[in-house]
């Protein structure tokens, strides 16, 4: 299985499911995919996968651009390796798009995990299988993520309505530090790779391995189920820590936002 692909398709997955569980539009005819609508959070509401001729390209950026304002909502693009043509970052800037900064993408072999890692003695891991343990893990997302308690909010609301159960791709883990909720991560099984998604720590109890606990955990309970390959894409931040536990970095993919008071294209 080729990484780059993996990571990108399992990302793709990702972002359209939590989308469509946000009742977004979707448009997927094999040559562009997004999910679009009244999504609070740039990162989510967005384009995927593009690939389209020098022609063409002007044209479907400014459809996204009348979608977002449409809605009213803030949007972007995740622009990865194999998207087309190969100079469209440049075009989104061009449209009034600015540049967020890049997901690293990182794969590694699950065979290779390290059996555990260092942790406090009273950090516990659990997955979350009900309404008190999703707003625990609501909680610490929201004191440790991206956006804070808005994204936070949103996603768990997402997750309400995609189901905490065995029957769905999704796994949610809720780490506590004797007892109190300071960490999260989410498992999604997609395009045939295990994606780790939403790994944060609350401020006061990072630097003690309770990050790298939070990312195990999953990947070694997928590697149970039979997957071979975790993905994932880091942020600088994170990266040691990623590395520490195998994976290696094969892509980057760059986020380009619109938010409706940024400059008209």
């Amino acid at each position: 299985m080729d990484p780059v692909r993996a990571i990108e398709q399992n990302g793709e997955e990702f972002l359209v499911a939590l989308g469509r569980a946000a009742g977004a539009q979707e448009r997927d005819d094999g040559r562009v995919r997004w999910v679009i609508g009244e999504i609070p959070i740039d990162y989510h509401n967005c384009a995927v996968r593009a690939d389209l001729s020098p022609q063409e390209a002007d044209g479907v950026i400014a459809e996204s651009l009348d979608l977002f304002r449409a809605h009213g909502a803030p949007g972007s693009w995740h622009v990865g390796p194999s998207m087309r043509p190969a100079d469209i970052a440049g075009r989104l800037l061009a449209h009034g798009f600015t540049y967020g900064g890049d997901d690293v993408g990182m794969a590694v072999e699950l065979s290779v995990l390290p059996g555990g890692v260092p942790a406090p003695e009273d950090f516990e891991i659990e997955r979350v299988t009900d309404e008190e343990g999703l707003s625990a893990w609501e909680d610490a997302l929201g004191r440790g993520f991206g956006e804070g308690p808005r994204e936070a909010v949103w996603v768990a609301e997402m997750y309400r309505r995609m189901g905490l159960g065995d029957d769905v791709p999704w796994r949610y883990y809720l780490g506590r530090l004797g007892g109190e909720p300071v960490a999260t991560s989410t498992l999604f099984l997609g395009a045939g790779v295990a994606g780790i998604y939403f790994v944060s720590t609350v401020e006061e109890a990072r630097r003690r391995g309770i990050g790298a606990a939070t990312t195990l955990a999953p990947l070694r309970e997928a590697r149970e189920m039979g997957y071979r390959i975790g993905v994932l894409g880091s942020s600088e931040m994170g990266y040691p820590v990623y590395r520490r536990l195998g994976f290696e970095e094969y892509c980057r993919i760059g986020l380009y936002e619109w938010r409706p008071s940024d400059k008209l294209a």
